[in-house]
């Protein structure tokens, strides 16, 4: 899964955030499902689907020197005393003479998906040539045929750069529809302030000192995920039988008062207050929180870490797509991936960008969060991708187990 906002974190917790370090920019509601956002999908509705070869427009790049992407807010590096300059942005312009129409109008991955959903449906123009969203999303538009695929000759640093754990995802196997922009993981965060050391699901499900003193994500893939792997199962490829397996344990974690509620990316706020002892927490977030207070930290489960990435794709009736794929071209050289990596504090998913870091910022260079160990990213897993009935039943049975 994610904004933001304002309202992410209180006075007193962004506060602490302070200098280089950012508020997360996971929205508030990452992928939560609920009825009217089921609604809104298209599911088994006639004429959402589109063939992407049909659905085509003519490529103006070579005569118009221009692109409009829509991103999340905060999600790009910009300079310390303006903030209207976008220092890898500017570069890309001033080497290619592409003007870049850059807007921050990703608040939501569904409510995004209202936004754009009439036009794609009906095989009209949503005036961008990149947007960009989350793994279960981007999923969703290349299942509904809304995307156009991408050249990888035209993509070359792609080709070379991208990291080998972003490779053959379940739902874009041969990376021809999306191409990650950043990238995180999802495992447990606790603060040492207030517990001892928590290594595992289990732990977080069950542990008497935790009662009450835990909260969870209300994203399906990331939370249930974690349930899979402690399991012994594997969260890109399980069954319905092992799903509600899950389900059931999370639900005895409910019954018996160990988890508090289910959150978005307001945990952070509780987690650097001491409020909660540990959570399901995202990477990103974590690592803002350790500036500050060096005993709030990410733990990689023992069982294994979920991973999930914001994806940059063409959508149908795009008119920029060369210019757009030199733009995704542009962000996957080692340096200027590096400069982005450096202000967002992400996981980078530029192969190279960690050694370029060390001219940069030594100590982000030698950071876990934002440059796994190969070990990590060994036990990192992305969610399978599910068909509309699959999403349908997992996210409605999930929802009743958290009280939605």
């Amino acid at each position: 899964m994610r904004t933001r906002a304002p309202t992410l974190l209180s006075p007193q917790a962004a506060a602490l955030l302070t200098g280089r370090v950012r508020t997360s920019r996971r929205t508030v509601l990452r992928g939560l499902v609920a009825a009217t956002a089921l609604a809104a999908t298209g599911c088994g509705m006639p004429g959402t689907r589109q063939d992407p070869a049909a659905c085509r427009s003519d490529d103006l790049s070579a005569s118009d020197k221009s692109l409009v992407i829509s991103n999340w807010p905060l999600y790009i590096d910009v300079a310390e005393d303006d903030e209207s300059v976008r220092p890898t942005l500017d570069a890309f312009a001033a080497e290619s003479g592409i003007q870049v129409t850059y807007q921050e109008d990703v608040n939501d991955n569904n409510e995004f998906f209202g936004k754009v959903r009439n036009q794609l449906s009906t095989c009209q123009s949503i005036d961008r040539d990149i947007i960009v969203l989350t793994d279960w999303m981007a999923a969703r538009l290349i299942r509904l045929g809304w995307v156009q695929p991408l050249r990888k000759d035209k993509l070359p640093n792609v080709e070379a750069n991208l990291l080998p754990s972003l490779r053959g995802r379940p739902w874009d196997k041969g990376t021809e529809y999306a191409v990650p922009w950043q990238t995180g993981l999802a495992g447990i965060a606790y603060n040492g302030n207030v517990t001892r050391e928590v290594r595992t699901m289990e732990e977080l499900l069950t542990r008497p000192d935790l009662k009450g003193k835990v909260t969870m994500l209300s994203e399906m893939r990331d939370t249930v995920g974690l349930i899979l792997l402690e399991m012994g199962h594997d969260p890109s490829d399980f069954t319905e039988e092992q799903f509600n397996e899950a389900l059931n344990k999370l639900q005895a974690a409910v019954d018996a008062g160990q988890i508090r509620r289910f959150t978005g990316n307001d945990y952070a706020q509780d987690l650097a207050k001491g409020d909660i002892a540990a959570c399901v927490g995202w990477s990103g977030d974590v690592i803002q929180l350790n500036f500050e207070d060096e005993n709030i930290k990410f733990v990689t489960p023992e069982a294994g870490v979920m991973l999930w990435s914001d994806n940059m794709q063409v959508p149908n009736r795009a008119t920029h797509q060369a210019n757009a794929e030199a733009l995704m071209n542009h962000y996957y050289e080692p340096e200027v991936a590096a400069e982005l990596a450096a202000y967002v504090n992400f996981i980078c998913p530029v192969q190279g960008a960690q050694d370029a870091m060390v001219a940069i910022d030594p100590e982000l260079a030698e950071n876990e969060l934002i440059f796994p160990s190969e070990s990590t990213l060994a036990t990192a897993k992305v969610f399978m991708a599910l068909n509309e009935a699959q999403e349908r039943i997992f996210e409605q049975g999930f929802q009743q187990v958290i009280g939605a």
